[in-house]
């Protein structure tokens, strides 16, 4: 066959094997697609992982371990357990594992933390805790809004920041509440000792190692029975600059003085801030305030303790500094040595009130362990500090003063919510100035004159108690490092009675200086406040008596109803 006509046959014998392999191959694609699945409409997809951005460099946001305004490792909006607002694991808008603008991560701030709800945490309810130092509403023990082991905002230290109370545990004591036939109510302790009454406007508070306080009105004057034999009756004084000042008339064992008290209105409660009734020239508070040139030895000698029995008894728990480098640490040793005399003495008072029948509550105080526990370096420096504050406020208060005003019949309290100076963020250390029961973990311990406390937070609770660390305590009850709860009211009073032995300790140096190796001062001179202390209210006595009848008429009664009692409130 001629070859040209071979290949013109096998041409088209080839295309049409081409095309039928082509038609198969295409038959067969289809036959796959058919059988395999289709895509899931609703299957997630993978999110996207949130940028790792540096810590703590984030407008607004978080690093570890702090920051306000998002969320945190579990960061975002809404997702795993436990979860709650601004909450979330795995990351969505607004979160970022290691923090975004307005986020904040793994210890977390503010509505933020590992499994936490809105404000708070690793276990769940709103303004609790988580593990780590930061934002507000946040931490194990932490912050502003938060209670945090580590700290914070505010100023707060190893148990510390505001509306904390972890370390406090609860702030009622074991015991019952009755109320009482005619009105009123009673807190009674479980060995059957009365607490606390309230009826017809009268507070009576019984000590848990004895002392008993009274707090009431009476004819517009309020009226605090300190003890048997002491106390004060407080009246309406002056307007002065938008804010009200009260005259306090104080009496104890037949010696009367006076004090002014300026009135803050806050969170719903009264507080009386001790107003000095005359200041010294501003350059004396300034030397009070700075290093002297050289230290100055002043010993036991100087001090005139040597023989005291109060010094022997406490000589275990306080020794003076040897040497001052400056006056603020010879006024802490004055303070600290006024209030343990105080201390010694009320032993004294709260036997013979035991013995007399009226308002021990539980007897005498026991004594002090003379040498088992001291009042270390750190303690005395934060109340050097506290001294120094105090100065600052003295001369700031000496510089605005020198107006005159008439006195007002009647003083409305300070209108404005206006944060009281037991409540000041930058105050912390408080000096116990009297017998004080406090709470700690649900029990009831005692501290006495002397002890120190530094308050953990900033904003009271609805019981009106902060919660505070012991500092410094001369008994094992209150043991240094626990954390009690203490009313407001009691640490505004010992702020007060600060001020004033401060105000005294200041007058016996201004005796004091240019003698007995002190340097001179400049001039030690005095002029009176703006709101200068009234005469006495001779009336006192007789209406701290009156009180103390009713009180211990109550008591009797409360006492003997208290005992065939078995209902609560």
């Amino acid at each position: 066959m001629n070859p040209s006509i071979r290949r013109k046959n096998v041409l088209p014998k080839w295309s049409v094997l081409l095309v039928l392999l082509a038609v198969t191959a295409v038959a067969s694609a289809q036959k796959d697609k058919k059988s395999a699945p289709a895509p899931h409409a609703s299957a997630p997809s993978k999110p996207a992982a949130a940028p790792h951005a540096a810590p703590a460099q984030h407008a607004g946001g978080g690093a570890k371990p702090s920051g306000a305004g998002g969320g945190a490792k579990p960061g975002g909006a809404t997702t795993h357990a436990p979860g709650g607002a601004n909450t979330n694991r795995g990351g969505a808008a607004g979160a970022n594992k290691t923090g975004t603008a307005g986020a904040t991560n793994r210890p977390g701030g503010a509505n933020t933390n590992r499994g936490g709800a809105a404000g708070a945490n690793k276990t769940g309810t709103a303004g609790a805790t988580s593990r780590g130092p930061a934002g507000a509403g946040a931490g194990k023990g932490g912050p502003a809004g938060g209670g945090n082991k580590g700290s914070p905002a505010g100023g707060g230290n190893k148990g510390a920041p505001a509306n904390a109370s972890r370390g406090a545990g609860g702030h009622t004591p074991p015991g019952k509440n009755v109320s009482l036939k005619g009105g009123g109510k009673a807190s009674i302790r479980p060995n059957g000792q009365v607490r606390s009454i309230d009826r017809g406007g009268m507070h009576i508070e019984h000590g848990v190692h004895g002392g008993r306080t009274v707090v009431g009105e009476h004819n517009g004057a309020r009226v605090v029975n300190t003890g048997r034999h002491g106390g004060y009756v407080q009246r309406s004084y002056v307007n002065r600059g938008g804010h009200s000042y009260y005259s306090r008339t104080y009496y104890s064992h037949g010696v009367y003085h006076t004090g002014v008290y300026r009135g803050y209105y806050y969170g719903g409660y009264h507080y009386y801030g001790y107003y000095p009734g005359s200041f010294y020239n501003p350059g004396f508070y300034g030397w009070a305030y700075n290093p002297w040139a050289s230290p100055v030895v002043w010993g036991v000698g100087a001090w005139g303790w040597g023989g005291a029995p109060w010094f022997g008894f406490y000589g275990g728990w306080f020794t003076p500094y040897p040497v001052y480098a400056s006056p603020a640490f010879w006024l802490t040793d004055y303070l600290i040595a006024a209030n343990l005399q105080a201390a010694y003495a009320a032993q004294a008072v709260a036997g013979a009130d035991a013995g007399d029948g009226g308002g021990g509550g539980g007897g005498p105080a026991p004594a002090a362990a003379s040498g088992q526990v001291a009042l270390t370096p750190e303690v005395k420096q934060a109340i050097a500090d506290e001294v120094k504050a105090q100065l600052a406020v003295q001369q700031a208060q000496a510089a605005q003063s020198g107006a005159s005003a008439a006195p007002a019949a009647q003083a409305p309290a300070n209108a404005s919510n206006e944060v009281p100076p037991a409540l000041d963020p930058a105050r912390r250390t408080f000096v116990v100035a009297s017998d004080l029961t406090v709470v700690a973990n649900g029990q009831e311990c005692g501290l006495t004159a002397g002890d120190v406390i530094m308050r953990l937070t900033d904003t009271p609770d609805a019981d009106n108690m902060v919660n505070a660390s012991v500092s410094a305590s001369k008994k094992s009850e209150c043991a240094p490092g626990q954390t009690v709860a203490v009313r407001v009211d009691d640490l505004q009073e010992m702020q007060n009675h600060f001020a004033e032995q401060l105000n005294t300790g200041l007058g016996e140096l201004a005796k004091k200086q240019g003698t007995g190796g002190i340097p001179k001062a400049p001039d030690t001179g005095t002029k009176p406040s703006d709101v200068p202390p009234p005469p006495a209210d001779t009336t006192a006595e007789k209406t701290l008596q009156d009180q103390q009848q009713a009180a211990d008429q109550t008591d009797t009664q409360v006492k003997q109803e208290a005992a065939g009692s078995s209902g609560g409130l």
